[in-house]
């Protein structure tokens, strides 16, 4: 198994890390702890071995997940050579513009290279793969089956104490420098905060109803196709089913189907098949009756969008961060999950990095908050702005202007490539979105609008 790449020794190391949450984020993040901390503590409360790939309270770990090029990039600095030990297990790299039947609402996107490679597979091989890696690191103890009962605070204006409960030793209280959050969005945050007579953070939401309907299929032999993924976007008002498939590792397909509201994808193998038949994109329904189901076909419905607004908590305690899913909720449709969180570890270790021995880490957590918030700023709006637009009415003006702007890149981007090639950069957090309203694409955004305006 490839090595972990590590930094260079730091003047400053810290004692020990306590991660609530032994899921993806929290792995991550254990990852980049492991090179400031003498010991970091991974608490999981699901009995996982080293081999486990997805647990019990991930139940949308069964669905298809995407990795953008963007995180794809962060995992391999931190796992030097992850993406060669998933492709041995048959997960494909690829250009996102060639192998890709990707239907937008207003055509198919061009299958022009556009530069920007990604990987697809499970999120249980990801999972697998990188508890394997973490549980190598010397500086790294896994604690499976380890429930965390509460944190509390050793000195005023901290949260570094943490609770919690195992089936053979009983309770155990550590104290240590820093405490991460990784306990997903059943956080138990909120009440931590109440206990210490502290504020909770504000929440933003934007309700976006979305079920999810998952199944793998195992690909007949000699399954030569001329795409990795196909996909169907949802898109409001008129396209509220979705759906994608993915070519993963061991010779399978991994199927999502996705509905809006009261479009909720079925579980027995004829209403899937059906629910893939309505679709724009035929490639889906065509792998779902080519392949033979291997397990079964699981259903998740996730409510919409939830932020956690802790960069805005005046009051927020020292020594306590939060990454991943107990820090920012994503609606799963856009793929942005996975690589928020590795963001969001890889800017906690460049602050680690640059905290210094006089100091500490006072002040760490509220910076830490303050800049990943600016990670999220950018993928929170381009979702949330696309599902507001699902509500009968009461539409913000900025998301009915990023609807409409949207809608006309997608317009451009079927018949001219380098429209599609920066929609591809933004979406794969490779570039701002700042690139879709440069003067060359807002010219034809206006040519295109004036065009119709007048047809």
């Amino acid at each position: 198994m490839p090595e972990n790449q590590h930094s260079p020794s730091h003047a400053t190391r810290w004692e020990r890390a306590v991660v609530v949450g032994g899921g993806y984020a929290g792995l991550v993040t254990a990852r980049v702890l492991a090179d400031h901390f003498t010991e970091v503590l991974v608490l999981e409360r699901d009995p996982v071995l080293p081999d486990t790939g997805v647990h019990p309270h991930v139940p949308q770990g069964y669905h298809a997940h995407a990795l953008l090029a963007r995180g794809g990039e962060v995992l391999e600095d931190l796992f030097p050579g992850l993406r060669t030990e998933l492709a041995d297990q048959g997960a494909p790299v690829f250009d996102y513009g060639e192998r890709i039947s990707f239907l937008l609402p207003t055509g198919y996107a061009p299958t022009d290279p556009v530069g920007v490679r990604i990987q697809t597979f499970t999120r249980d091989e990801l999972e697998r793969r990188l508890r394997q890696r973490v549980s190598a690191i010397p500086a790294v103890r896994l604690l499976p089956a380890a429930r965390c009962e509460t944190v509390t605070a050793s000195a005023p204006g901290r949260l570094d104490r943490v609770r919690y409960r195992t089936e053979d030793d009983g309770t155990t209280e550590v104290t240590a420098d820093l405490v991460v959050d990784a306990s997903g969005r059943t956080t138990s945050v909120d009440r931590w905060l109440t206990e210490a007579q502290l504020p909770a953070s504000a929440k933003t939401v934007i309700k976006a109803k979305i079920t999810y309907t998952s199944a793998c299929y195992v690909r007949p032999p000699q399954d030569g196709q001329d795409f990795d993924v196909a996909y169907q976007m949802a898109f409001a008002p008129d396209v509220p089913r979705a759906g994608v498939v993915l070519a993963v590792e061991r010779d399978r397909w991994m199927c999502s189907l996705f509905g809006i509201d009261e479009h909720v994808p079925p579980t027995d193998d004829e209403g899937y098949l059906d629910f893939a038949q309505s679709l724009g994109n035929p490639r889906l329904a065509e792998q779902i009756k080519r392949g033979t189901r291997e397990g079964e076909i699981r259903r998740y419905t996730n409510p919409g969008n939830e932020w956690r607004l802790h960069h805005k908590n005046a009051r927020w305690p020292e020594r306590l961060v939060a990454v991943g899913d107990a820090l920012c909720v994503f609606n799963p449709v856009y793929g942005q999950g996975l690589t928020v969180a590795a963001l969001e570890a890889d800017l906690l270790g460049r602050l680690l990095r640059g905290a210094d021995g006089r100091r500490g880490l006072d002040g760490l957590s509220r910076a830490y908050h303050r800049a990943a918030a600016r990670v999220i700023q950018v993928p929170w709006t381009m979702a949330t702005s696309s599902d507001l637009m699902w509500a009968p009415t009461g539409h913000p003006l900025p998301a009915r202007f990023a609807h409409w702007y949207n809608q006309q890149v997608f317009a451009l981007a079927v018949r001219d490539p380098g429209v599609w090639a920066r929609f591809v950069r933004v979406l794969n957090m490779t570039a701002p979105p700042a690139l879709l309203f440069r003067p060359a694409v807002l010219a034809k955004v206006v040519r295109h609008a004036l065009t119709r305006r007048r047809s």
